[in-house]
């Protein structure tokens, strides 16, 4: 074993026996080398984006479709300098939410400041959607933030908005061409370097963005007529456009600035001079729908959705939805228990919804157990009103009876077959509904030769006031309209607020409403034809429509119901 040791170690070697020993560790060395330097696998991009949309002058209903889509799809939101949270809505539940206007110690954000912002959120690979008032490529500092992702190495891209520029005017009756007029020029006259020379045609249309202000808008006529553009070309002032706050001046070069109201009107102001003002005149759509301005109360339980308010807001108004009611489960669950029991084994010929809330209550009732809509197959449906048999529908029942007169448990009465002991293998009704309702229904059914299981289905509760300033508002003749949409919405309110002001309109959705209505010292100036949240809109505006036109006829100015408050208080 001697000499293999001697070979292999290297201790006293001869100097002819040192050089062959080197070489294979020579050889080891070399195929380790390449080895070392190889990474096992790739590293990984990160995959973070910015897009800078344009989200319009401010109704939400301008946004673009591509815009919808960033915004479902958004990681992180970078809300514009006026906020806009409602776009919020549109975006998954975690988004995270970083404010474009305010830094963390309530500093107003420079654009560097807003672009460092930006490219923090973006670290992590997030897709990041930075929200840019009007449109996004029209203003000025979307270059430095964007050249800020192209520094960072972040990808990104620019989704143009509509444009205050053109949308503001459209939605105040003014087009910006017409026949005549081809030409317009836009600007901001917050640039210290204009040629208001230049700008002076009466063969033009001049737009100044930037406008927020009457000294602002009088220092850029007074310009315009000192370069020569006549003092009597026709002018417009709107700011708020395209939102339900929209307010339009209308004037001349030499009147407008006088006739605007002192300080700030808003950030997106803008001003129109030229001959194309004169078309306000016929063309003016926006402003002149027949709620447009109008606050409207709409007391509401906590759960009902705004369907009422969208029809409201397409009218022009403002509604404002406070909480009367809470909708909660019934204190003992047996009883409902036994009758959805019942329902699946056959023991009623008919299920009679008297609202949406008992629709809800026996739906979520039955997904608690696992069943569905196949549990009413042979079984009769009666539905109270369009939106109960609306969600009927949505669960995949269709009503079998809904009152062809008023919608009301009188007018199901009116048409409920009596019971027959031939054509009736049954002669039960299950009826679930509110802890507070009447005894009609069940009295009549009872009549009629039915049996009736009167089941509570839910329980209303009083919900808490409203804070002191809608309070006041309802008081003090703040709002120009009360919608009601049940008779224990007008208790409720009455209850948590006080009673609405004299000037205040009163619009109830069907006679056992108004009759609440009027027990409460109201006088109702408005009632649903028939009992429905788009009939009661509809009437409303039909009121609206009526007065404005009234107005007009007298040669008097057309003012909201909140501008004309009497002393005189509503009989009692």
């Amino acid at each position: 074993m001697s000499p293999t040791r001697k070979t292999t170690t290297p201790a006293a070697p001869a100097a002819t026996a040192a050089k062959p020993a080197a070489k294979p560790a020579a050889k080891v060395k070399a195929v380790k080398t390449p080895t070392k330097t190889t990474p096992a696998e790739p590293a990984k991009r990160v995959s973070g984006s910015v897009a800078f949309v344009g989200i319009g002058p401010g109704d939400p209903g301008l946004l673009t479709v591509r815009a919808l889509e960033l915004l479902r799809d958004a990681e992180v939101v970078v809300l514009s300098e006026n906020g806009r949270e409602q776009l919020l809505s549109h975006c998954p539940a975690d988004v995270a939410v970083v404010d474009g206007a305010f830094d963390a110690e309530g500093s107003p954000l420079t654009p560097a400041g807003r672009a460092k912002a930006i490219t923090n959120a973006v670290k992590g690979g997030k897709r990041v959607v930075r929200l840019v008032d009007g449109d996004g490529a029209m203003t000025g500092h979307l270059a430095d933030e964007a050249a800020a992702c192209v520094k960072a190495g972040w990808p990104f891209q620019v989704v143009p908005g509509v444009s205050p520029v053109a949308a503001v005017p459209a939605f105040a009756g003014v087009p910006l061409t017409n026949k005549s007029v081809r030409e317009v020029r836009v600007v901001d006259v917050a640039d210290t370097k204009i040629d208001w020379a230049s700008l002076a045609s009466k063969d033009a249309t001049l737009v100044l963005s930037g406008t927020t202000d009457r000294s602002l808008v009088g220092s850029a006529v007074a310009k315009l007529i000192e370069v020569g553009l006549d003092p009597a070309t026709p002018v417009i002032t709107t700011w708020n456009g395209t939102t339900t706050e929209q307010r339009t001046v209308a004037g001349t070069l030499a009147d407008i600035a006088a006739a605007l109201p002192a300080g700030t009107l808003a950030p997106s102001a803008v001003t129109v001079v030229g001959e194309v003002v004169n078309l306000r005149e016929t063309l003016s759509w926006f402003e002149t729908r027949p709620l447009f301005g109008w606050r409207v109360l709409v007391p509401r339980t906590k759960e009902q959705s705004g369907a009422l308010s969208a029809r409201l807001r397409s009218y022009g108004a403002v509604p404002e939805e406070v909480p009367t009611i809470s909708v909660e489960p019934p204190r003992t669950p047996q009883q409902m228990e036994r009758a959805i029991k019942g329902l699946v084994t056959g023991r009623y010929e008919w299920v009679a919804f008297t609202s949406r809330n008992a629709v809800r209550a026996v739906r979520e009732k039955f997904e608690e157990y696992g069943l569905d809509a196949r549990a009413f197959s042979g079984i009769k449906v009666a539905a109270v009103g369009e939106q109960t048999a609306a969600d009927l529908a949505a669960w995949g029942i269709r009503a079998d009876l809904v009152p062809s007169g008023e919608q009301s448990a009188k007018g199901l009465l009116e048409d409920w077959p009596p019971f027959d002991e031939v054509f009736d293998p049954i002669n039960r009704v299950f009826l679930p509904r509110a802890d507070i309702a009447t005894d009609v229904l069940v009295a009549g059914l009872v009549n009629l030769g039915w049996e009736v299981d009167d089941v509570t289905a839910y329980r209303t509760v009083r919900a808490a006031p409203p804070p002191a300033p809608v309070r006041e508002a309802i008081k003090g003749g703040g709002f120009d309209a009360v919608v009601f949409t049940s008779a224990s919405t007008v208790r409720n309110l009455v209850g948590i607020a006080g009673k609405p002001h004299a000037s205040t309109v009163i619009a109830c959705i069907g006679p056992s409403t108004a009759a609440e209505a009027t027990e409460h010292g109201l006088r109702v100036d408005v009632l649903a034809p028939t009992p429905s949240a788009r009939e009661l809109a509809d009437a409303l505006a039909d009121f609206g429509e009526a007065r404005r036109a009234s107005a007009e006829e007298a040669g008097e100015p057309v003012l909201r119901p909140s501008e004309k408050r009497t002393a005189a208080r509503r009989r009692r």
